[in-house]
Formats: C-alpha cells, structure tokens, sequence
C-alpha cells in the first residue's frame, strides 16, 4: 500500500467542504484583524457568499469590505438583523459584547456562529442556548482548532484505531506572544487559558471527550504588559484513565519558538507541531506523524498535511453549523456543546485560585 493509499481514509474523514446546497448567506458582525485573515479568506476559498460587515467602527468595516471584496457594509446590528438575505450570522467581536447580539440575533430568528469564548459566565452560556433551543435557532461557536488539519488528523487517527485505546494527550507550547496586538486583553484578569489555552481544551474534548477533574497552576513574567497570566501549567484527569496536560507559556524569550501536541494509544503515538505558533500570523503548516503497532509503520510515518489553522480551519465550524442547517445533524461545535469547553475553563480557574484540584460541573 502507498503513502496516499494508507493516509486517504483520514483525508476522507477530515474533508471540511462545503456541500453546494448547505451553503446560506452570511453577514458578519465585526471587522478585527482575525475577520480579515481569516473569517474572509476561509469563506472565500470555501464558496460562501457573505453579503455584507457591521463594525461599530465603520471606518474599519469599509477598509475590510473594499480589501476583501465584500459588497455591503450595514449602518447598524439592526439593519443586519433586519436584512431577509442573512440566513447566517457570524458573530466576531470579544466575548462582552456577545449576549446582547446573541440575544438579539435570536430574536430575530438568525442562525449564528460566535466567536470564542461566546460569553464571560457560564451561566449566561446556559441561558443563551436556552433561549436559542426555544426560539428554534440554531447557534455554534467557532472552536476552530478541532478542524486544523494536524489536530482533526489525531483524532481521524484514533477513531480509525490505529493506536488503539488513548491513554493521554499533551501541548507544550514555548512562544513569545505580543499581546499589544490585542490592546483588549492587555487589560483581561483572566487571560492565557480564557483566549488561548481555550484552543486547546476544546480540541482535547473533541478527542478524549469531558474530564473529571483538573489542576492548574498559573503566573506571569515580572515586568509582563499583560495583566493576566501568561504562563500556565494544567492537568486534566478522565474517568478512561487518560490524562492530559498542558504547558503552555507566552513569554519565552529565548528565541526558541516550540509549539507541539502529541496523543498517545495502548499501541501507538500521534505526534505533531502546531505551525501558526511559529510564525503567527502567516504560520506554516502543522507536521503530523503516526507511530503504530497495528499498520504497522515501521517508525514514525509521516502524514502529508497540506493546510494551515489560519485561515483553512475557520470553514470547519461554519461547515458544521450550515450542514445542521441543512440536514438536523447537530454541528460538533453547537452552542449547547461548547458549555461543556466553558465549564473545563471555569473548572481550571477555580483550581488556579484555589490551589486545589476541582470537579468540572457543565
């Protein structure tokens, strides 16, 4: 059997396009940097058509539409609620401004992908897929990294059982992060797990599913222009026996970049880099590498990986939420869902400011 032969199966199941008749319209409400290099060029490759922006700052909202090529900009959220060609509406703007949108998006009987994390409490969350769950309106939350080809081949890996039970999964990640860039967050009290880290727990469920229970510990680099922390260490603790951990820290400043996951079975290892850390925001590819006992591969074979997590990966939520759409399938990142991501980063605070292991509660 060749490379190709042996490796379809896992491209076949990690195929993200868009099937023709799921596609819907899309407004999209905000116009930061991540609209621009991602949302847009993702939607754009995959064929979906977005027929305008909304920023509260319509200067920025222009400036976008002209660069990208979208048509339309809105004078207000209302006007896009308002406008009978929006069938979909993708929410960008921080996690605050959120529930009104979403509220109001419900309202108005509009389909929505939110950014992450889609509210500040859980228990906003719980009442938010609440009301969307009786109003009829279906809701995702855009968990991108689940669909980043290195990590959506991990668990194509493990679903196809060619490492066997899992037994734990690890990030260990070594970057220097310029959090100027997002001058909001500068000023967050609950920072590297809450917008980062977030990344990675969400990916981690998709494959291990819900832990039990975890630990966290977290700091900061004295001198840091962040207020929150910046450096974090967690572990994460299943009823399987599999346990994973994360080491995670923003201020290394040796100008020795790492960002790698690894997830490991009773009969092998999938091992890989996280290649938008490295250079963000362009990045480069994931690497991805399969050692198993059961194909077998004779050491560690690697797996061709041909997209990037910025932008390829920003279609897979959408794509998940456009097929519930169309066909009843509830979309892997639903709303209702992703209260189980939020719970684990409640869970991980309560245990960063505790010092103690704590139960996750969704």
């Amino acid at each position: 059997m060749s490379g190709l032969d042996l490796w379809k199966p896992i491209a076949d199941a990690i195929d993200i396009t868009i099937p023709e008749h799921h596609k819907r319209r899309i407004a999209i409400v905000g116009a930061g940097s991540i609209v621009e290099v991602a949302h847009l060029p993702a939607y754009r490759n995959a064929g979906l058509e977005v027929v305008g922006l909304y920023d509260l700052n319509r200067g920025r909202a222009e400036q976008v539409a002209n660069k990208m090529g979208v048509a339309h900009v809105y004078d207000s959220l209302e006007a896009v609620l308002g406008d009978d060609r929006v069938e979909v509406v993708d929410i960008a703007v921080v996690a605050n401004a959120q529930p009104d949108i979403v509220a109001a998006g419900i309202e108005a009987g509009k389909h929505m992908l939110c950014q992450k994390p889609f509210v500040q409490d859980l228990e906003t969350g719980r009442e938010l897929v609440a009301l969307a769950d009786k109003s009829g309106v279906l809701m995702a939350v855009n968990q991108q990294m689940r669909y980043d080809e290195g990590i959506a081949g991990a668990r194509a890996i493990l679903d196809a059982g060619w490492i066997g039970t899992p037994t734990a999964m690890s990030f260990n990640v070594a970057i220097a992060t310029d959090w100027q860039a997002w001058p909001w967050l500068l000023t967050a009290e609950r920072l590297e797990i809450n917008y980062h880290s977030i990344h990675y727990l969400d990916s981690i469920r998709s494959i291990l599913g819900d832990p039990r229970r975890v630990f966290s510990v977290g700091g900061r680099r004295p001198g840091q222009l962040a207020r929150g922390e910046t450096r974090t260490l967690s572990t994460l603790v299943f009823d399987s026996g599999a346990a994973a951990t994360l080491h995670v820290n923003h201020e290394n400043l040796g100008n020795d970049s790492r960002a790698e996951f690894r997830l490991d079975g009773a009969e092998g290892a999938v091992r890989g880099t996280i290649g938008l850390l490295y250079d963000y925001p362009h990045g480069r590819p994931d690497t991805l590498e399969l050692f198993s006992e059961r194909i077998p591969t004779d050491g560690w074979l690697p797996y061709p990986v041909a997209s990037r997590w910025l932008p390829d990966a920003f279609v897979g939520p959408m794509a998940g939420l456009l097929r519930w759409i169309e066909t009843g399938e509830r979309a892997p990142t639903a709303a209702e869902d992703n209260l189980g991501t939020l719970a684990l980063v409640e869970a991980l605070y309560r245990s960063m400011e505790s010092g103690r292991a704590q139960e996750v509660r969704a």
